[in-house]
């Protein structure tokens, strides 16, 4: 299943409602990405963000804060 074309309010909805998945996050802004990342935090949900290998380390530090040890980053 490819979350890629779903809007960021119902990858949060899913992240909060406890769903872990895999993203290709590489379209997507890094504040969408925070509050994704967030709302998985709460459960502790595991998420997986592809495509981020082009992203400055000060928006993956943002990112990762925000998800509290439950965000993977891959290239």
């Amino acid at each position: 299943m490819s979350f890629q074309g779903r809007p960021t309010e119902d990858l949060i909805r899913v992240a909060a409602a406890g769903g872990g998945f895999r993203l290709d996050a590489a379209g997507r802004p890094t504040d969408d990405l925070v509050a994704i990342a967030a709302a998985a935090s709460e459960w502790g949900v595991p998420l997986v963000f592809a495509g981020m290998d082009g992203r400055p380390t000060d928006d993956l530090v943002m990112i990762a804060d925000a998800g509290e040890g439950n965000v993977v980053f891959e290239g």
